[in-house]
């Protein structure tokens, strides 16, 4: 019986931790956050680079959805 009370004092400033602090298994904002701003920018160069390419294979697509000839 002491031996488990002392098992779950033991326990005790993690809970504490746990429940103050809020779950510390969030992951890695900041490193999230930068995953997200490189892929945006990996994006815009991309477009920027490629433009008319983009817009041009795009209007080709979409003009042959709506007449129909499909490729």
């Amino acid at each position: 019986m002491i031996k488990r009370i002392r098992q779950r004092w033991s326990r005790l400033p993690f809970w504490v931790n746990r429940f103050a602090l809020g779950d510390v298994q969030r992951g890695d904002v900041p490193g999230w956050v930068l995953v997200t701003v490189m892929s945006a920018g990996l994006v815009v160069a991309i477009f920027a680079a490629f433009k008319g390419k983009i817009v041009n294979a795009v209007t080709q697509a979409i003009d042959n959805v709506v007449s129909g000839s499909g490729g």
